[in-house]
């Protein structure tokens, strides 16, 4: 089954930090579980081996990661943050908005979904806010289905990251 190529767009940031992790991964960790099976096997029967079994689980794990990043940076395309608009909401977008309903503020950048992390205010393209707040534009209002039930959400200001 032949998988389809598809474009990834996302920040220099996110696409450094991930051609970072992929390095991490090939040169440190899997040298590590390498070493970790060579030494497993040198104690002998493999049949009954934890630490074998176990630094073979982890190999596996991590060769997988490392395919799947390897296709991520190989369909990966760095925004040039220099054509993108500040009039409505896209990604790279950063959103500030206040829920009408608790009247609580809250600020987002809109990234791919390898960049999403919520302590850091990045959330994925593909979540239901960002969705919803899509080439919207400040002023704009939009309800939003979250976990907790319907939000509505204001927007104050849609501005470029930093």
């Amino acid at each position: 089954m032949q998988e389809s190529n598809f474009m990834e767009y996302m920040s220099q940031e996110g696409y450094d930090k991930l051609v970072a992790e992929l390095r991490q991964l090939e040169s440190v960790e899997l040298p590590q579980v390498r070493d970790a099976i060579a030494e497993a096997r040198d104690k002998g029967d493999l049949s009954e081996n934890f630490e074998y079994h176990a630094a073979k689980r982890e190999q596996g794990r991590l060769l997988s990661r490392i395919r799947f990043m390897q296709r991520v940076l190989e369909n990966a395309r760095v925004l040039d943050t220099s054509h993108l608009s500040t009039d409505s909401v896209g990604l790279l977008s950063r959103v500030e908005m206040t829920n009408e309903t608790t009247g609580s503020r809250m600020t987002y950048t809109i990234v791919s979904p390898h960049e999403a992390n919520l302590r850091e205010g990045k959330i994925s393209i593909k979540s239901p806010i960002a969705q919803a707040l899509l080439n919207k534009k400040a002023g704009d209002t939009v309800v939003v289905r979250v976990p907790a039930g319907m939000v509505k959400l204001r927007i104050e200001s849609v501005s470029l990251s930093a």
